[in-house]
């Protein structure tokens, strides 16, 4: 238990340390914790998001709906770009330090009686649900952190399992194909459930196989539901309606996810809820658009291959309504278990400098790495990504876009950078 037991900082440090590693798949410690804390049976109607993009965009569309449609809820998320307390919202508000405490010292009691380790990921991710439960949550919504077959949120039975996506990322862990990535992700369904499966492509094996299985009921993008954009909304469409919804701040994909989730469950949300819900998701790092001593920014957590193509989708349009904007700079690094490459190929049509520098974590790229997929490419490198972010300001003029991307990491800098009144 850390020394000091009222400091947030004192307990995020604390479960560093519990474990041996910071990684560890497998639900064989963490269940008798969570049994301990009473958190495995919630008497909630349970919403899990896997996927390799798009979870945190799903997750926080649905959780916006409902709560606009009354329903009490929980949404657990991660990474964080910030603070920590991101990761834990009730009713769209981020959790305080002495909540997190609370659940992090009865997480605590709960594994030492059980006499387990648990990673960081593990306590924290407990401590969530035991906060949920606590606060009387009647809808959790949860995004699983990696994977999803032996992710520590699987052990909480969704009643609805929604897959965004499945793309190569973190293969190190789950698999170096679509098909073993598909298996870990198909984790999360269960017997006879509603499986929504969001991903512009052809149903992996892995998850039909999975479907069939456990009998649940499937309900793919561009099979069972269609969408429809025009300039004023968009449509969502299956075989029994059509609903007209408003253009949010997140991508029309995965907000059609979450109505088809919704809609899959049995709750009772009106169109009017949806819409309401929809407008009112925001989430930071998703094609953030943001205006800084004169400089237009965006900011967007895309740091594999798939989530870059639908970066440059997103980019695309947005140059095509601003044709005034003449280069676009990049504010560019990674974590050396990506595939830097890919992203570098996607992107060097579009950037026209970039501006790089080492991120200061675990599994961070070499500098000397990054320089080597950015061989011809017009290249500012510095000490850190705050200055690379400060020299790009300096450089751009206004008929230019600065964008941000790579990491989580890289955004987090910038953010620090904001909020530490240089704006």
């Amino acid at each position: 238990m850390p020394l000091s037991t009222d400091s947030l900082q004192a307990w995020l440090d604390y479960w560093t340390t519990v474990h041996v590693t910071a990684i560890d798949l497998g639900l064989e410690r963490v269940l008798p914790v969570a049994q301990a804390l009473d958190v495995l049976t919630p008497n909630a109607k349970v919403f899990t998001v896997a996927g390799t993009n798009g979870k945190g965009s799903t997750t926080t569309t649905l959780a916006s709906m409902l709560h606009a449609a009354d329903y009490q809820v929980g949404l657990y998320q991660s990474p964080h770009i910030f603070s920590f307390n991101e990761r834990v919202r009730l009713n769209g508000i981020q959790v305080d330090d002495a909540t997190l405490i609370a659940a992090f010292a009865q997480v605590e009691q709960a594994r030492q009686q059980c006499q387990l380790s648990l990673s960081f990921f593990e306590a924290t991710t407990l401590a969530a649900f035991y906060i949920f439960k606590q606060q009387g949550c009647n809808v959790w919504v949860l995004e699983v952190g990696l994977g999803g077959r032996l992710d520590v949120v699987n052990i909480i039975d969704p009643d609805v399992a929604v897959i965004t996506n499945i793309g190569l990322d973190h293969v190190d862990w789950l698999g170096d194909s679509i098909e073993k990535i598909a298996y870990e992700k198909a984790g999360i369904i269960r017997p006879h459930i509603p499986v929504i499966f969001a991903g512009a492509q052809d149903l992996p094996q892995a998850i039909a196989d999975k479907v069939v299985q456990e009998h649940a009921t499937l309900y793919q993008y561009q099979q069972d539901y269609f969408i429809h954009l025009n300039e004023q909304d968009w449509q969502l469409a299956t075989s029994a309606l059509t609903l007209n919804l408003p253009h949010g701040q997140l991508a029309q994909m995965n907000q059609a996810a979450a109505v088809m989730a919704i809609l899959a469950s049995g709750l009772q949300v009106t169109q009017m809820q949806l819409a309401q819900g929809i407008r009112a998701a925001q989430l930071a790092g998703r094609f953030e658009v943001r205006e800084f001593r004169g400089r237009r920014i965006v900011l967007d957590v895309a740091h594999n291959p798939h989530g870059v193509m639908f970066l440059q989708q997103q980019l695309a349009l947005y140059l095509q309504k601003n044709p005034e904007i003449q280069r676009v700079y990049a504010v560019f690094s990674m974590l050396e278990d990506k595939d830097i490459q890919g992203v570098v190929q996607l992107l060097t049509d579009t950037v026209e400098k970039w501006y790089i520098a080492p991120l200061h974590v675990v599994r961070a790229c070499s500098i000397t790495w990054l320089q080597d997929q950015l061989v011809g490419q017009d290249v500012s490198v510095s000490a850190s990504i705050q200055q690379s972010f400060v020299q790009a300001l300096q450089q751009a003029s206004q008929q230019d876009l600065i964008l941000v991307c790579g990491s989580f990491h890289t955004l987090e800098a910038v953010w620090e950078y904001l909020l530490n009144g240089n704006e």
